[in-house]
């Protein structure tokens, strides 16, 4: 049953909004299964009924709410990621690994006309900047994807430097810098610095790298 209800909320969150028979063939349940359970859902607001069938309730977004990679990841990053965006107008994220991709879990926008921040818990690409810098220092599972054959020297680059850049290979006018965050020395998320061509990455490195381990000594407890 739960099983049934977590295939459920996960063909509504690809769907967006979707009718009975659209989310019962994703989640794979028959149709009659597929209706008891999105009921119960409804009645416990996890979802709404919509003019398309359902979509995903208030409920589900206190509960997601609450999750966190780090039990401190928010209390440690919260003024210097402030601090950051003030010094550099720059839209600032904060990322993790999940199932082969990285995973927003928060992000603060620039200053006006700064680029549009990434919706939190969007994925992209383990290969954006703030993924391959926890690729190359946790060394988890491969990706789903092959690995190129020029990724053992970048990552050793990465590793060497601790910074991670993106100059427009994931999304066109989408520059980014990421630097790992760490708990007893091992990286846990990411933070990921968002601009647009026309700023010098590099630059920004240096100013990613001392948040970085402003944050990762609140993990640390100090």
């Amino acid at each position: 049953m739960l099983d049934g209800a977590f295939r459920l909320l996960g063909a509504v969150k690809r769907a967006g909004e979707a009718g009975l028979t659209t989310l019962a063939s994703e989640s794979g349940l028959p149709k009659t299964t597929a209706y008891r359970l999105l009921e119960q859902l409804v009645e416990l607001g996890a979802v709404e009924r919509c003019s398309a069938g359902y979509h995903m309730g208030p409920r589900t977004f206190q509960l997601g709410q609450g999750w966190q990679p780090h039990r401190r990841l928010w209390s440690a990053a919260r003024e210097p990621v402030r601090r950051l965006v003030g010094a550099t107008g720059a839209t600032v994220g904060i990322n993790v690994l999940r199932d082969g991709q990285t995973l927003v879990v928060a992000s603060v926008p620039g200053q006006a006309g700064a680029l549009t921040p990434p919706q939190n818990s969007l994925t992209w690409p383990w290969f954006t900047a703030a993924g391959k810098v926890l690729v190359a220092g946790m060394r988890p599972a491969l990706p789903p994807d092959a690995l190129p054959a020029s990724w053992p020297r970048e990552a050793a680059a990465i590793r060497e430097r601790g910074v991670a850049f993106d100059r427009e290979e994931v999304a066109a006018g989408v520059c980014c810098v990421a630097v790992p965050l760490y708990d007893d020395g091992a990286p846990v998320a990411s933070l990921s610095v968002i601009v647009d061509p026309s700023h010098r990455l590099e630059r920004l490195a240096d100013i990613a790298q001392l948040t970085g381990r402003a944050i990762s000594a609140g993990l640390h407890g100090r």
